[in-house]
């Protein structure tokens, strides 16, 4: 079994603000939904698969927010004429044979991420498809990450080079730095590169707020005081992998 999951609105989103204004709101509401259509069919040449995903967020608030209630509090909001497209998209998609699907208080990378470990313990191969850097921290667990639009394989190296650590720490390394894209501060005063350096020397988040005390000067200080921040940003940035889907992926089983 070889499966890709497609990040829907990381896909959509990207294609539509690439396309180019036009006069006619009809026409331009066909351009987006013929250019993702060509995207995601793009994808399924790149990476054949036999079932393919192409999973969105749900609608309503996510577990996320209702923790952090700041999460993604600088995303700017969908488009209304992108929202507008959308069930055209989905439905052009599921003409291509692509079926999407959304689970009750998920986004889409805890979705993704479930489906990915659940096939990987299965001994199945999957390739997730988004730009979003969280997947990376599912490569440790045997899953590719591809960037459509770049035609980049994100692996380990490339997150090495990109971030200075290796896939497994990405997590604990957003605890402490904070990711401007998610709204999430981590621990006030730690940049990347204080927090590359940390997790070199303690090896993971726990470590390093261990060694708080024998941290000298402000550093030391500071870490102490953001614990707590730093373990909420943590359980902010770790994808679940085993939340409860109410999937059967013999549904999305693409036709030779």
């Amino acid at each position: 079994m070889r499966v890709l999951l497609i990040d829907g609105l990381n896909l959509i989103r990207r294609v539509y603000a690439g396309v180019a204004a036009a006069d006619d709101p009809g026409s331009r509401h066909d351009t987006i939904v013929k250019s993702c259509v060509l995207s995601l069919q793009r994808a399924l040449r790149l990476q054949p698969a036999t079932h393919v995903v192409c999973v969105m967020d749900s609608r309503s608030p996510s577990w996320r927010l209702k923790a952090y209630p700041d999460y993604k509090k600088n995303r700017s909001p969908m488009p209304d004429e992108l929202r507008d497209c959308l069930p055209t998209i989905l439905d052009a998609f599921r003409n291509v044979g692509v079926r999407a699907s959304e689970v009750e208080g998920l986004e889409a990378d805890d979705v993704i991420a479930t489906i990915a470990c659940r096939v990987v313990q299965a001994g199945g191969a999957v390739t997730v498809v988004s730009t979003d850097k969280s997947f990376c921290q599912l490569l440790e667990f045997g899953v590719q990450v591809y960037d459509h639009f770049a035609d980049v394989e994100h692996d380990h190296n490339w997150v090495s080079e990109r971030f200075g650590v290796e896939p497994g720490q990405l997590v604990d390394l957003f605890a402490l730095a904070g990711d401007s894209s998610l709204g999430i501060p981590g621990v006030r005063s730690v940049g990347i590169h204080t927090a590359v350096k940390l997790l070199h020397d303690y090896g993971n988040l726990e470590g390093v707020l261990s060694a708080a005390t024998k941290i000298p000067g402000r550093l030391g200080n500071k870490i102490s005081q953001g614990c707590d921040d730093a373990r909420l940003a943590r359980r902010l940035v770790a994808l679940l992998s085993d939340a409860q889907l109410g999937i059967n992926l013999k549904d999305f089983r693409i036709e030779a």
